[in-house]
């Protein structure tokens, strides 16, 4: 008696050239879809996200530029910021790692 396995899947001749092609390019058209599909479905979830940026989007220009034109007239300032704040992360870095030693 033969293993129930082997019935369920008879032996296939080989796919000719054009007949695996024809497979290929079915499950491109497919994919094509699914991706139109999803890209629809992705533009409806961040739709609110969208709306709600616009909101955000002049005063964030109108911030941007006071900070320019401050960098621009007392740029010492802002390379004083930096300098503390690249020592904080440098410190911050430090006390993770002893830390981690540590421990």
């Amino acid at each position: 008696m033969k293993p129930f396995a082997d019935t369920a899947n008879p032996p296939t001749k080989p796919l000719s050239r054009a007949e695996r092609k024809a497979l290929l390019l079915a499950e491109l058209e497919q994919q094509r879809v699914d991706i139109l599909v999803d890209s629809e479905f992705l533009q409806q979830a961040a739709s609110p996200l969208d709306r709600n940026w616009e909101s955000f989007k002049l005063p964030l220009y109108a911030i941007g530029g006071f900070a320019a034109f401050k960098l621009m007239r007392h740029p010492g300032g802002a390379m004083a910021a930096g300098r503390k704040a690249l020592a904080g992360y440098m410190l911050f870095k430090k006390l993770k790692l002893l830390a981690k030693v540590a421990t």
